[in-house]
């Protein structure tokens, strides 16, 4: 009998994939990579269409299973491969509960000015626009007041969701990796000594 392998459709300089890849090798599953050639238009052909109707990476094949939105697909992957790997979700309802509502912040409060940062600072220059210095500084202040919840919330435990390494931390990973990086915004970190200690942790997994 031979385990169908998990297919990945995606590119690497997308975070949206980079997490995905980050959790396919915490949870340490076998899986393909499928390379969607952004830059030649690869995720707007009907080909991908037919996988991911909304045209963007990335996406899953499991078995009879296709799976897009990243943030699925790595609960997904953390539900099925529970016994082996890193794991992720918490063990009693209290801490899968944290993790649910750490995940949550993520994508609500962390991601929107996160992203908005780097498509200001580095993609808007990259397709030949102009920074808007202003939506850059009012995304920081947002970002701000989320990192100083980080910074009580890290000052009581070791991981966001508690003292073992979870979803809740690893979504944090690409989207922190181009702001610290690319976006040389790495001071957002580093001037909060519990965070920069979460940092420094789960950046060097």
């Amino acid at each position: 009998l031979v385990m169908a392998v998990i297919k990945l459709h995606g590119h690497p300089i997308s975070t949206a994939t980079a997490m995905v890849l980050c959790c396919l090798n915490e949870k340490e599953v076998e899986y393909d990579f499928a390379l969607v050639e952004l830059s030649a238009g690869a995720h707007k052909q009907p080909q991908y269409l037919a996988l991911n109707p909304f045209g963007v990476v990335p996406t899953i094949q499991d078995g009879d299973l296709t799976l897009f939105e990243s943030r699925a697909i790595v609960k997904y992957l953390a539900k099925k491969y529970k016994g082996q790997g890193a794991d992720l979700l918490g063990n009693t309802l209290t801490e899968q509960a944290l993790v649910e509502q750490w995940c949550e912040v993520e994508g609500h409060s962390f991601f929107p000015p996160a992203s908005t940062i780097l498509f200001q600072t580095v993609l808007r220059p990259l397709r030949g626009g102009a920074t808007d210095e202003a939506v850059v500084e009012i995304n920081i202040g947002k970002l701000n007041k989320v990192l100083d919840i980080y910074e009580e919330r890290l000052s009581k435990s070791k991981y966001l969701a508690g003292d073992f390494f979870s979803l809740a931390d690893l979504q944090h990973l690409p989207w922190t990796q181009y702001l610290v990086t690319a976006c040389k915004k790495g001071d957002l970190i580093s001037s909060r000594k519990h965070v920069n200690a979460w940092w420094e942790d789960i950046s060097s997994r």
